[in-house]
């Protein structure tokens, strides 16, 4: 490995820590009011900054392993919210990443939104196939319909949806014209 790909790998290692940080911590914030926490998502906020910032690859790491790590340590979420989280998560970080880094040719405000959006209904598929797994392996994951999914995936999450769409593009904007992170062009990638 030569030292500029030893430096990006050091990187990407730190700030994908940092983001997995930012995903335990993040739900105390909301978890004193379970409604509110579920209904603004957190976790999912670090995850997709991890997949802008650091890639797909690391974002998806990150995403499936902080709430499993979040479950281990805390007893929150539940386990089988958890591992459905985990594959949501990591679909947020590894989709966010890819689209952003290699789908799109020229990296713009308008990509950005595009590469959030695609991520953001791509994890919600994702955590509605892995939801109605866990409801056909287990009785104690519960039934889970597609009203259900309507009202986990979208109507319950509004808020977070909304946050998200503010918070993400403004934080990769903010952090790339402070020139402490470039916007990646689809030939390095």
């Amino acid at each position: 490995m030569n030292r500029t790909n030893s430096k990006f790998f050091v990187k990407n290692l730190v700030l994908g820590a940092l983001f997995l940080a930012l995903a335990l911590v993040l739900p105390f914030f909301t978890g004193h009011i379970p409604q509110i926490g579920a209904m603004l998502c957190p976790m999912h906020l670090p995850i997709l900054l991890a997949g802008f910032v650091c890639g797909g690859p690391v974002g998806a790491v990150v995403g499936f392993i902080a709430p499993l790590l979040r479950m281990v340590m805390f007893g929150m979420p539940p386990f089988y919210v958890a591992i459905a989280m985990a594959f949501e998560l990591l679909t947020y970080g590894l989709v966010s990443g890819i689209m952003y880094r290699k789908v799109f040719k020229k990296q713009t405000v308008g990509t950005l939104y595009g590469s959030l959006l695609t991520a953001m209904v791509a994890g919600r598929i994702v955590w509605g196939i892995v939801k109605v797994i866990l409801s056909g392996i287990a009785a104690d994951a519960g039934a889970f319909t597609f009203a259900a999914f309507i009202s986990g995936a979208l109507l319950n999450a509004i808020p977070g949806i909304v946050v998200q769409l503010i918070l993400v593009p403004a934080v990769v904007v903010a952090l790339q014209k402070a020139k402490l992170i470039e916007a990646p062009s689809a030939e390095k990638a």
